[in-house]
């Protein structure tokens, strides 16, 4: 299946079928395969140790029996909340530390589950850094070395006011450090990382053995518990053992009590890919893979975190992204019309999010999607409304050259622009390589006439962002005014289109 984007897509299992012939960023885009984390050491000792414990005893003595309000307990839910971690907490955090090698520009963000900002930045000197202190609230904070690219997720906690992290290497990704918070994170990331590379293994190797796969995968899934209570445990009072306890549903079996054991006037909640992934695991349990259990999910989710505009709203957003990136527009029409732009259910949002809604609505039919003007492969300025006045029809593609679908719709798109074109059809190929060597080989080997722009910063160019491009290739054909009139899957949806128009 060759789905694997950097930006992972958001909604459920079933609906990846949606994909199954289109590329991303996977294997063939050339790139290394992950290196082990420097706490690969620590996370393996763990992995073992959990690997080789008892199984999960029940958290309390309702597991795996019905609970009053529905559902069942679940015997992997283990909390590690108390009077130390519960809730937010906002206050400074004295920040240094150093990274080996390195030199330029360190910058520090906020995150809202996989959205980041800069908030500061500290220039290396001699491999050092210090952004002084910085307040912060309980949660995930990302580094990275561009203003808009994270490379790696750290902790930052006023319960420990000073931080100090000497990174092993520019990859962000493990180093010494006495913070406990850091620490666990880090030892966690890598036996979790090592977990998951095991059943994506299992996945790719059973099929045709679908029952012992699924087997397999759920002791695995246990495995992975383990350690999290191992975590919880030996690193008690911390926003670690509050985010690991989010790991888990306290109860299960039950959409209405999915997401009740989360506290969501906890804005460290928000700070953290635990209620996306919480919200992701519901919608695959429950929605039955129909409309109308997925709005049954939505409708759940937003009475859920009703009670806190800042959860509420980042829901609702995370929601709406990940079910237009898998082509579930009519969803998307739901939660704007209900619960954005509804003048009742809309009225204590703020205009953030209205504004990024705004960004989604602009990239279906009818409307015009953002403008761009990015240099082609011999340095010109291709803006596309001056392109797009030129045709009647201007078909923007998203590529890339390691992109195995984009090689089987080239060979076809190429006839048809050499017919159509005379016509008033135009294409604009927009490539999400990194390398440009690569990006004007695939120019020449496939003799694409038509003209062709890339930032060359592969999913992370800022048009990939704009157009919310998750995989390759992706079309969108526009008008003389520069407004959608249609977003094909494939190049003869394009044929039979302009076939009828012109």
């Amino acid at each position: 299946m060759q789905m694997q984007t950097q930006k992972v897509m958001w909604i459920s299992l079933s609906l990846s079928l949606l994909m199954l012939t289109s590329c991303a960023d996977n294997a063939s885009s050339g790139k290394q395969a992950r290196k082990v984390d420097p706490g690969a050491a620590l996370a393996a000792q763990v992995q073992q140790t959990a690997a080789q414990s008892a199984p999960i005893a029940p958290a309390s003595e309702d597991a795996g029996q019905q609970v009053s309000g529905g559902g069942t307990a679940n015997p992997n839910y283990l909390n590690g909340i108390d009077d130390n971690n519960r809730g937010d907490k906002v206050g400074k955090v004295r920040f240094s530390g150093s990274i080996q090698n390195r030199s330029g520009t360190l910058y520090l963000f906020e995150t809202e589950g996989r959205n980041i900002a800069p908030i500061d930045s500290a220039t290396l000197v001699n491999g050092q850094f210090d952004f002084g202190a910085v307040e912060v609230g309980r949660g995930f904070y990302g580094l990275g070395f561009e203003a808009n690219k994270k490379t790696a997720d750290i902790i930052m906690n006023p319960d420990e006011p000073v931080l100090k992290i000497d990174f092993q290497n520019a990859r962000l990704v493990g180093g010494g450090t006495e913070s406990r918070e850091n620490r666990g994170w880090f030892a966690y990331r890598g036996a979790e990382g090592a977990n998951k590379n095991q059943i994506r293994q299992l996945y790719k190797q059973g099929k045709g053995k679908e029952e012992e796969t699924k087997r397999q995968v759920k002791l695995k899934e246990d495995e992975l518990a383990r350690t999290q209570h191992k975590f919880i445990k030996d690193y008690p009072g911390t926003y670690l053992a509050k985010f690991l306890t989010w790991k888990q549903p306290q109860f299960i079996g039950d959409k209405g009590t999915f997401l009740s054991d989360l506290d969501v006037t906890d804005n460290g909640l928000v700070r953290s890919m635990a209620l996306p992934d919480r919200i992701q695991s519901m919608m695959r349990t429950f929605s039955g893979g129909k409309d109308s259990g997925f709005l049954s999910c939505v409708d759940i989710v937003k009475a859920s975190c009703e009670e806190n505009p800042v959860a509420l709203e980042f829901v609702l957003y995370n929601m709406l992204d990940g079910f237009y990136n898998t082509g579930k527009e009519t969803i998307c029409q739901y939660i704007l019309d209900n619960y954005i732009f509804d003048e009742d259910c809309g009225a204590n949002l703020s205009d953030v999010i209205r504004q990024r809604a705004q960004g989604i609505i602009n990239l279906r039919v009818g409307n015009t999607p953002p403008n761009f003007k990015i240099a082609d492969v011999n340095g010109n300025m291709v803006d596309l409304s001056k392109e797009v006045a030129k045709h009647e029809y201007t078909l923007v593609m998203f590529w890339a050259s390691w992109c195995h679908k984009c090689e089987q719709e080239i060979p076809n798109l190429v006839p048809l622009y050499q017919e159509m074109n005379p016509r008033g059809f135009g294409v604009i190929g927009i490539s999400v390589d990194q390398q440009k060597v690569a990006w004007t080989k695939a120019i020449d080997a496939n003799q694409i006439p038509w003209p062709n722009v890339s930032q060359l910063k592969g999913w992370d160019a800022p048009i990939t962002d704009d157009y919310k491009i998750t995989q390759t290739p992706t079309y969108f054909l526009l008008d003389k005014e520069g407004k959608i009139v249609l977003k094909p899957e494939r190049w003869f949806e394009v044929q039979r289109f302009l076939q009828s128009r012109i």
